[in-house]
């Protein structure tokens, strides 16, 4: 059986990784790598920490590139490699632009597709942007529906796809934390090894596309006002590559001692540094799922998720973007302890760290 993988970005690969893993486990089993490039560095990074080396390369990166830059080079690209390997099937994961393009090569190609991660809807197609449409997308020209989540399978029903084509497996990013993740783990960057994380350190993330503009201002303008009335408070801030977020980042902290503006991490330090600080307030998709893995409650600062297994078992809350919002939740969750416990306590609902196993199986017994 020919498997072939296709992701392009640093969550795709770090989501990917345990599956590709599981795989070499078992012989019978033939595996290919391509990956698009969509992100370079990043993506790299992640490649190097789980020792993964792509038989193919599209490299399509290109500075200011636009989605429809991404989309028409993956297709291009992707044809090339399908035709030349005729997998079984291919393998995405997820919602990125890479994903649908992947998708749309071997539905062309008549090729099976499995999509890892399906079934994640926010309920509105420009939010997050471009990414519900694209996992929307996917779905339609899946043959097997791989959803974390019993919700998942359940947004998949409602949508019409056939029971025997979706298989609840747990997420896969639950099992990526279990290669990672080291009490003992020493960071790259000296700054992060100085700080006390017995004290309360916040870790705030935001790049999201829809975030861009107004959103970010009123997010970063509630973290200075915390940061400059409670002397007991820290904020490590990885800026993303993009300009627009480093600009803004720059006028709100730069002149603020106690939020520690870095560089972007790559996955082996990201995923510690939140197994370090009291939790995390975020805009990203894939923090939802593993912070509370380790205990961290996460406050989302978005409009919508869908991630919404993580709000009902109580991991997570769901705070939107108005400054006023951003500086009440954060505040209550330093101040109310009992709230603090209730997150930090509740079952992660995505999953046992096994999911790469399940899926490993159904294909397998479906193929």
């Amino acid at each position: 059986m020919k498997i072939l993988f296709v992701f392009g970005t640093r969550p795709e690969a770090i989501k990917m990784a345990p599956l590709i893993k599981e795989i070499e486990r078992h012989k019978e089993l033939s595996r290919l790598i391509c990956v698009t490039g969509q992100h370079r560095e990043m993506l790299d990074q992640v490649l190097q920490i789980f020792n993964i080396k792509p038989d193919y390369d599209l490299n399509i990166f290109k500075k200011g590139q636009s989605l429809t830059d991404i989309t028409s080079s993956s297709l291009r690209g992707l044809e090339e490699v399908l035709n030349q390997e005729k997998p079984d099937i291919l393998l995405v994961q997820g919602d990125t632009t890479t994903v649908f393009a992947a998708a749309l090569s071997a539905f062309y190609k008549n090729i099976k597709i499995g999509h890892v991660e399906a079934g994640l809807r926010s309920g509105n197609i420009y939010s997050p942007y471009p990414e519900e449409a694209n996992r929307k997308l996917v779905s339609v020209l899946a043959n097997y529906h791989f959803a974390p989540t019993i919700n998942n399978k359940n947004n998949l029903l409602r949508e019409g796809y056939d029971e025997k084509n979706i298989f609840v497996t747990g997420n896969t990013v639950i099992d990526a934390l279990n290669y990672t993740v080291k009490d003992s783990f020493t960071f790259g960057e000296d700054l992060l090894n100085k700080i006390d994380y017995n004290k309360n350190v916040i870790l705030l993330t935001s790049h999201r596309r829809e975030n861009w503009g107004e959103p970010m201002e009123e997010i970063f303008s509630a973290f200075r006002d915390i940061i400059k009335e409670r002397e007991d408070v820290e904020v490590i801030f990885p800026m993303h590559l993009n300009p627009l977020v480093r600009e803004r980042a720059y006028k709100y902290f730069k002149d603020l001692d106690r939020v520690h503006l870095i560089e972007p991490l790559s996955y082996l330090p990201f995923s510690n540094l939140i197994n370090k600080v009291k939790f995390i307030v975020t805009d990203s998709g894939g923090v939802q799922e593993e912070a509370p893995a380790l205990g961290k409650p996460v406050l989302v600062v978005r409009n919508e998720t869908e991630r919404k297994e993580g709000i009902e078992a109580g991991t997570a809350k769901l705070i939107g973007t108005k400054k006023e919002n951003v500086y009440k939740n954060v505040l209550e969750l330093l101040n109310n302890k009992s709230l603090y416990d209730k997150m930090a306590k509740a079952i992660n609902p995505y999953g046992d760290g096994q999911a790469a196993k399940r899926i490993v199986k159904i294909l397998q017994e479906n193929l």
